[in-house]
């Protein structure tokens, strides 16, 4: 540091990177000054406070001792101290030290307030309620906050939102209020509210840590990747040695394809906090995603060994679909099955699911039936699909993109051709077709995008009128559609990582979105991966999905939603002819250099070998056909559903409609069907 600074003038510069949220800055100076001002109690102890804030405990007890050491009549340091203490599990030392703290100043209370929780801690009910009634004495809004909170904890949520508002028209500038009226706004979907006071409190508050991570969670589930990512990094910086903003930080970085970035945060987490089992988890998802599937599999042993309970971690390792339980892995999930009762509903879930696949990896498939029936029927009570309403939005959306409307505005919005959309009903073979592409020299594989269905139903906000999407897009100009066009590159951008001009997006649940696509992204490709309605169906309902797949957890609701696919792209056909490339699954590993040559034409792509050697390309795969996408392509996984045949019934009558138009696959490699599965059966 060139300059010399006075303590007090120390002082106020860090008071005022502080307020600014520039804590490390601040530590340095304070340093700095105390190199040559090493008795200045002042700054001792702001540095102390500083490191206690960054949760480095450790010096931030030396820095507050010392200072106490050399001002024992200064409150704030005993009460910071006491603080610490009581985050490192020291609850009798933290209780002499804030006893001190109030003795020397009667009229702190948050020194009375983290005394009262340390007597609690130490048992001591009747004298903890007298700290905090000191407390609430000398700050009656902290009563009120406390009261609201416990209504909160209870599940009053109501009387908690009541209270946390009554507060902030008291006194509009308390953060703590803000932030948690914004967690009850949050899980009742009112994100607009939420997120305006969670906004609020970090402007107020720059140091704000927890505010900063509950932000980054409501931009993290809309989304909003770059947004989140800046939060968590704020959070890290202000807490660098707390785990769970650099977990939150790696559950970020993974989905935009920073996966690296993503395993080293994870790690850093675990460092941080050893028995982190989100952490632990999320380091074998990241692994898995890698190829680094050794790796993987310590993470989640690592993780049954912590929290045996835990029934994603095993289905985390059944659906390796290289992986076998083992016997030892088979019987820990009947006795925690057994204990029920204990379990929540998504590790019960879990655990059926990963007993499913064990069966069916033996071959006893009448007993692993009977595990996908119990897992989805459990699955299906958590889920929120109205398949009416989804047919009725359907209606909706056909009607208002006929061949008319879409011919009228062909060619308006914005003419990138970078995109490449992969779409269909999930385990249909788009990750398979994503792998050949991103093997190209020309093509960018960026997974499963969510932004195009965002970017159109952005045209519902502030519509005081009703008319949302799709009725909406009648009344945009062309300049609208470039704009919405716009708005989908700039998301996409963030999960592009080379200079390569093309890319792709596999998000199979785009397909109703053809048209609105053909409106925004006029020369962007189009691609519908296909299979044979038993077994893409039958697939989906043997995975358990992370998220957005609510559909497929009941045979006729997923029969029903094939139905609705295929009457979709029969539409989009009539309606866009030539517009949609059609991959059937079965010509495709069946017949594939061929089939490649025709995907490649359509993409307006040169040959190139690389393409047909797709499963050497090393590059992270975030699906759940990670690990089979790394192989050539086989034939076995072709009418793989007649394992299931007997069983099947509902599903088959639901889908008699559309079966006749796929008999012409109905017998390839038939004589395969008999042999042991592959790894996994769809792509």
């Amino acid at each position: 540091m060139d300059e010399q600074l006075t303590p007090r003038a120390a002082f106020n510069k860090v008071m005022g990177l502080i307020n600014a949220g520039r804590m490390n800055a601040a530590a340095a100076i304070c340093r700095e000054t105390l190199k040559q001002h090493r008795n200045d109690v002042n700054l001792t102890a702001l540095l102390g406070a500083i490191l206690l804030k960054a949760r480095d405990f450790d010096e931030a007890e030396q820095r507050l001792r010392r200072a106490i050491e050399l001002a024992p009549n200064f409150a704030k340091p005993h009460e910071d101290l006491g603080y610490l203490l009581i985050e490192t599990g020291r609850i009798d030392e933290a209780v002499e030290i804030l006893e001190n703290a109030t003795r020397l100043d009667p009229q702190a209370e948050m020194a009375f307030f983290y005394l009262g929780r340390a007597l609690s801690m130490a048992g001591r009910g009747e004298a903890a309620d007298g700290a905090f009634e000191a407390s609430f004495a000398l700050n009656p809004q902290r009563r009120k906050l406390a009261l609201a909170a416990e209504h909160h904890k209870e599940g009053r949520h109501d009387e908690a939102e009541r209270l946390y508002r009554e507060l902030l028209r008291e006194s509009p500038e308390n953060v703590d209020a803000m932030r948690l009226l914004a967690g009850i706004l949050s899980n009742k979907s009112e994100t607009e509210e939420s997120e305006a006071l969670l906004e609020r409190a970090v402007s107020l508050a720059p140091d704000y840590t927890l505010a900063f991570l509950d932000l980054g969670q409501i931009y993290q589930e809309q989304h909003r990747y770059g947004e989140s990512l800046d939060c968590f990094q704020r959070a890290c910086r202000l807490q660098p040695t707390a785990a769970k903003p650099h977990y939150l930080l790696a559950s970020t970085l993974a989905p935009v394809g920073r996966t690296e970035d993503a395993l080293a945060s994870y790690r850093r987490a675990l460092e941080l906090q050893p028995k982190h089992a989100g952490a632990l988890l999320g380091t074998g998802h990241t692994l898995k995603t890698l190829g680094r599937q050794e790796e993987a599999i310590q993470a989640y042993r690592q993780c049954i060994r912590m929290r045996p309970e835990n029934g994603e971690s095993y289905w985390s390792l059944a659906n390796l679909k290289t992986y076998r339980l083992t016997d030892n892995d088979i019987e820990a999930i009947n006795s925690a099955l057994r204990s029920e009762d204990d379990l929540t509903d998504q590790s019960a879930v879990n655990f059926l699911f990963a007993l499913a696949k064990a069966h069916e990896d033996a071959g006893d498939f009448d007993a692993a039936w009977r595990y996908y029936s119990r897992g989805n029927a459990r699955q299906r009570m958590l889920e929120h699909y109205d398949p009416v309403q989804t047919e009725v939005m359907n209606d909706e959306i056909i009607d208002v993109f006929d061949q008319p409307f879409l011919q009228e505005h062909t060619g308006l919005g914005h003419p990138d051709p970078a995109p490449i959309f992969v779409l269909g009903l999930p385990r249909s073979g788009s990750t398979l077709i994503e792998q050949i592409l991103a093997s190209h020299s020309q093509v960018e594989g960026t997974s499963e995008l969510p932004y195009l269905g965002r970017v159109a139903t952005s045209l519902n906000r502030n519509r005081a009128d009703g008319i949302n999407y799709p009725h909406a897009v009648r009344e945009l100009r062309p300049s609208h559609l470039k704009a919405l066009g716009t708005d989908y590159l700039e998301r996409a951008r963030l999960h592009r990582h080379t200079d390569r001009p093309r890319f792709v997006d596999k998000m199979p649940n785009n397909f109703p979105t053809i048209g609105f696509l053909h409106l925004v992204l006029p020369n962007a490709k189009v691609i519908d991966a296909r299979r044979y309605p038993l077994d893409s169906t039958l697939s989906c309902y043997r995975q358990l999905f992370a998220k957005g797949q609510t559909f497929v957890y009941d045979l006729t609701d997923i029969g029903e939603y094939f139905l609705e696919y295929q009457r979709f792209m029969d539409h989009w056909h009539e309606a866009l002819p030539g517009h949609v490339l059609t991959v059937q699954y079965e010509e495709m590993v069946t017949d594939f250099d061929n089939q490649l040559r025709r995907l490649l034409d359509y993409c307006e792509l040169p040959w190139e070998d690389a393409c047909a050697r797709f499963h050497e390309t090393d590059r992270p795969i975030r699906t759940a056909s990670s690990e089979q996408v790394r192989l050539p392509v086989y034939t076995q996984s072709i009418h793989y559903w007649r394992n299931y045949q007997r069983h099947l019934d509902e599903l088959i009558e639901v889908l008699e409609p559309v079966l006749p138009r796929y008999s012409q696959y109905e017998y390839i490699n038939r004589q395969q069907v008999s042999e042991q599965p592959p790894p996994d059966e769809g792509l």
